[in-house]
């Protein structure tokens, strides 16, 4: 265990998840938060490299893995050395990203690229395999992002909002807005409906602009029940953090949905995010998911 220090102010950042489900572009944004990021090592040699960037005298202190399910032609498993880098003091951080079985094989098709684990079989056997291969680190991760829906910036501006303030000892909620016209997010932990208040869109003067806009946002929150929902939603997270935390969990997402994602589940993402920040026990980010989608 040479150069490891179980003070060391390293959180290891594992990204992993689906073949085709978005790994290079959130390499990419660890990279350009600084971290050094290594990609595609065996499962020993992320630990070896955890230890070396631990030392005292090292000159890395933002360290981020990238591996998939090739791993598995290694001695180890993912698994086990999530488990392991935990016993030799460190806390690392499981990013895994998932989508759609159609939308892989779309991707796949797109760049004319074979699964690693198609073995000569169908493109979807082999997004099955690697699925089954993949679930039990997949309940292990600290966050995870269904990018089905998500373009390469709205992926971006999602790892962004996941990973918050990485190195702090806070709890981390993403307030995520969205339309349940183009599907809830798999990934988010609560999913709230605020279809129960009237819709901007149908009025002439506000239908162009999004929850965002103070037009907007003045509407939707002075309806009757809306101020009473928002206050009741940040009640129910305060009383869930305790034992989120108790079970490991540092990073919770919130899905908040109207019809289309443009207006009423903004507004109140972007309310019930200011009131959780108020409290100043949690780090918050809010991310709008369909905002510019039609």
């Amino acid at each position: 265990m040479s150069g490891m220090s179980p003070d060391s102010p390293i959180r290891p950042v594992i990204i992993t998840g689906m073949s085709g489900g978005g790994l290079s572009t959130a390499a990419k944004v660890f990279e350009d938060k600084g971290y050094f990021v290594a990609q595609n090592l065996p499962p020993q040699m992320i630990l070896e490299l955890i230890d070396l960037a631990g030392g005292d005298d090292s000159p890395v202190d933002r360290l981020a893995f990238v591996t998939d399910v090739r791993a598995r032609m290694f001695n180890g498993s993912l698994l086990g050395t999530v488990s392991e880098v935990r016993e030799r003091g460190y806390a690392p951080f499981v990013l895994f990203l998932e989508a759609r079985d159609d939308v892989l094989i779309r991707r796949f098709d797109s760049v004319r690229r074979t699964h690693p684990l198609q073995e000569g079989d169908t493109l979807q056997a082999g997004i099955e395999r690697e699925r089954a291969e993949l679930a039990e680190v997949r309940d292990a991760a600290d966050v995870i992002i269904d990018t089905s829906n998500l373009s390469v910036h709205d992926l971006r501006r999602a790892v962004e909002a996941s990973i918050g303030q990485l190195p702090g000892d806070k709890q981390h909620v993403t307030v995520e807005s969205f339309g349940f016209k183009h599907g809830s997010p798999r990934d988010a932990d609560i999913i709230l409906d605020v279809r129960f208040l009237p819709n901007p869109y149908w009025i002439e003067g506000l239908r162009n602009f999004r929850g965002v806009d103070e037009p907007v946002s003045d509407y939707v929150l002075s309806q009757p029940g809306a101020r009473e929902f928002v206050d009741n939603v940040v009640a129910l997270l305060q009383s869930m953090l305790g034992g989120y935390r108790h079970e490991g969990k540092d990073f919770i997402t919130v899905g908040i949905g109207c019809t289309g994602g443009h207006h009423r589940s903004v507004a109140v993402s972007e309310a019930v995010a200011a009131k959780l920040r108020e409290s100043g026990d949690v780090d918050v980010s809010v991310l709008h998911r369909d905002l510019e989608r039609h």
